[in-house]
Order: structure tokens, then C-alpha cells, then sequence
């Protein structure tokens, strides 16, 4: 297989198939999307797939706002026979320290400000919203009823489908194995399948974008961290919002089909490509859940799983074009973000990539920013 293509795009979940299905719309004809496994394989695909436009630091609102508004009216946008399953339930943010709910104060009226319809509630105005809480353990809650959660592979599909039908090849069970740089400009991309020659690479590879940059002699300040989840028995509807605590470690919601999707961070979880489950967080997870929610305690865990974040060090992702490598773009170091960022990235990273003005400034979130120390840090994650 010898082809040629005006963009190759590395990485086939939700950033890759959302940045080739907006260049598609701009009319660009010859992109080619390469991707390892089968659609949403990677990061997408074993996300705990919630939606948010509750942030801390105003651009996050405005790119997961942009996201919302897109969500809502995806199955027409992109001509998608099934459905995206976008539940809006809301999300019930809540708040375990002081400090954290003096945060919470300041976010809401940020949030509101750009149009996020967030509200600050007290402990016993969050029980009302999930009975089975223990109010006891916080000191205030936020709440956005239009946030939600979402089908990542549903929504992955209907992006790649809407870009096959404007032309896009999506070539799936194809490796990357090397990329060709002459004279610091992208010449081509190697597969085990065969060459591509491309002047113009996005990477968009989640937790492997570290590899895809050291491909071109690039050190992308990133790395992979494991982050499990656990998947309890379906039940009855029981949970609306998605119930999350950032210094209480815990996110939980109930998808629309009854399981419960519960999980939380851990800055000791191995910085490699390993997406094994383990014992300990079954353990720790099952304590926090206890602790919150109680009631959670009779459901029975069905099975665990692990993906990868691909972090970057102020939680913030990284776009735009490498300097050093003419033609090499990034759309990573979402740091557990990406997939409901997913909307946004597509239009922001075709923009830059066609030298338009970008509908949102990211033109801080570039490479350099951690050279230089211009760090932008978001204080809402967990």
C-alpha cells in the first residue's frame, strides 16, 4: 500500500474522527485517519464518558460549553440513524474542604457569566437531588442540570460515519510505525501497512501521543497514567446527576441502561501504557462509595476496567503546531477531558490547521507554554 493524503490524522476516537469530520466540512478532500485498533479503542472507548461545563478557569467553560451545544444536537448534525444517547441529568459537584467550597462560589459565578446555568446549594439542598447521599460528609455542592453523560462509541461512530460520507478514509487495525521528517518538514507516515505521504500530521493519539511525538524527534511534555473504573449490576433508575467530589475522590454515575460507572483519581498509578485493574482500587473505591453514598453498597460490581489520561502538567490540554517540525499538529493532554471535549477540538483544531482565526483563543494551550511557565491550572479535576 503506497497512498498519498493531504492530512493524516493519528488516533481514531473522538479527537481524531471529530478533527477529520470538521476538516471534511471546510472542504478538505484527502484526509486519511489512522488508528491501531477499531474506533474509540483507546482512551475514548474506556472513559467514564460524563459531560461537563462545570470548570474553574474560563476557557474549559467555554470549550465544554461549545461541546454541550453541539452534544444536544448531534444525531441531526451528523446524520446518525441510531442515537448518541446523551442523558442530561446534571452533575452534582460537592465539595469536601472549606477552601474547595470557597472555589465552588467563585466557579459558579464564573460559569454563569458565560452562560452555564450552575447553581451553588447548600448540603441539604444537594440531598434533595440524590437522597441517598451523606450530607454529613460535605460542606456544599454545585449543580448544572444540562450536564450529563454519554454513548462514546455511539458518538465516535457518528462522527467517523458523517466523515466517510464527506469523503474521509478511516483505516482501523493500522499501525503507525514511524513517521519521515526532511529538513524539519512532515514528509510522510510509515504503517504496517504502508506508506502514506503527507505533508501535514495531527497527532491525536491519546496516551500514545508521547510515542507518536519521539516519531518525529519532538518531547511532548505528557505522559500516560492508568485510571480505573468499576461497573456495577444494572438497577432501576435511582441517580439522575452524575454525584462528584474532587478532594472527596469519587465520581459516580448511572447510565442510561442502570449500571453504575464509578471511579476516581490517583496520583500513584503507574505512568505507563498498562490498563490492567487492580485489587486496590476495588478496595479504596468501595470504601469512598460507602462513605458518599451508602445505598451504592448493595449493588453488586460487575467488572472493572482501566484507560489512560494522557496528562499534561496544569490539566490543560495541548493544540496547535509544533514549531520545530513544520506540518506536525497536537490535539492532546486532555488529562482525562478529551472525550467531552471532543466537539470543540474538532472545529478548533480544523480552524488552526487551515490558518483560520480559531471561534475560541487557544493560542496559549501550545507546547511552549511549559518552557516558558505560563501554566494555566485547572483546579476543577479529579
Amino acid at each position: 500500500m503506497n497512498k498519498t493524503a493531504d492530512i493524516v490524522i493519528i488516533g481514531g476516537g473522538i479527537s481524531g474522527c471529530s478533527i477529520a469530520y470538521n476538516l471534511a466540512m471546510k472542504g478538505v478532500k484527502n484526509i486519511i485517519v489512522l488508528e491501531k485498533k477499531y474506533l474509540a479503542s483507546g482512551s475514548t472507548g474506556r472513559c467514564g464518558a460524563g459531560i461537563r461545563m462545570q470548570w474553574g478557569t474560563k476557557r474549559n467553560c467555554q470549550l465544554s460549553k461549545m461541546s454541550v451545544d453541539f452534544f444536544e444536537n448531534a444525531n441531526e448534525i451528523l446524520g446518525y440513524k441510531r442515537d448518541i444517547e446523551f442523558k442530561q441529568g446534571g452533575y452534582l459537584i460537592v465539595a469536601g474542604r472549606p477552601e474547595e467550597d470557597a472555589q465552588f462560589r467563585e466557579n459558579v459565578k464564573l460559569q454563569n457569566s458565560l452562560g452555564i446555568p450552575s447553581v451553588y446549594l447548600t448540603p441539604k439542598e444537594a440531598k434533595e437531588i440524590i437522597p441517598y447521599m451523606d450530607e454529613s460528609k460535605i460542606i456544599g455542592a454545585t449543580f448544572c442540570p444540562k450536564d450529563g453523560h454519554l454513548n462514546p462509541f455511539h458518538t465516535t461512530e457518528a462522527y467517523a460515519n458523517a466523515a466517510r460520507r464527506l469523503g474521509v478514509e478511516i483505516m482501523t487495525f493500522t499501525e503507525v510505525t514511524g513517521i519521515k521528517v526532511e529538513k524539519g518538514k512532515i514528509k510522510g507516515v510509515e504503517t504496517n501497512k504502508g506508506y502514506i505521504s503527507t505533508p501535514i500530521v495531527v497527532n491525536a493519539a491519546g496516551g500514545y501521543a508521547k510515542k507518536i511525538g519521539d516519531m518525529v524527534g519532538i518531547d511532548i511534555p505528557v505522559y500516560a497514567e492508568r485510571h480505573q473504573v468499576l461497573i456495577t449490576e444494572p438497577v432501576e433508575p435511582m441517580q439522575g446527576p452524575m454525584f462528584m467530589g474532587f478532594s472527596l475522590n469519587i465520581y459516580a454515575q448511572q447510565t442510561p441502561h442502570g449500571s453504575f460507572i464509578i471511579g476516581r483519581g490517583d496520583p500513584t498509578e503507574p505512568r505507563d501504557l498498562r490498563i490492567t485493574s487492580s485489587w486496590q482500587f476495588m478496595e479504596k473505591m468501595a470504601k469512598t462509595t460507602l462513605e458518599l453514598l451508602p445505598l451504592l453498597g448493595e449493588l453488586a460490581i460487575v467488572r472493572q476496567w482501566a484507560g489512560l489520561y494522557t496528562m499534561t502538567e496544569d490539566a490543560q490540554p495541548i493544540y496547535g503546531e509544533v514549531e520545530e517540525v513544520e506540518g506536525f499538529y497536537l490535539a492532546v493532554g486532555f488529562s482525562g477531558h478529551g472525550f467531552m471535549l471532543g466537539p470543540a477540538t474538532g472545529l478548533l483544531m480544523a480552524e488552526t490547521i487551515l490558518g483560520e482565526e480559531t471561534t475560541i483563543d487557544i493560542s496559549d494551550l501550545n507546547m511552549k507554554r511549559f518552557e516558558k511557565g505560563d501554566l494555566i491550572f485547572e483546579p476543577s479535576v479529579v
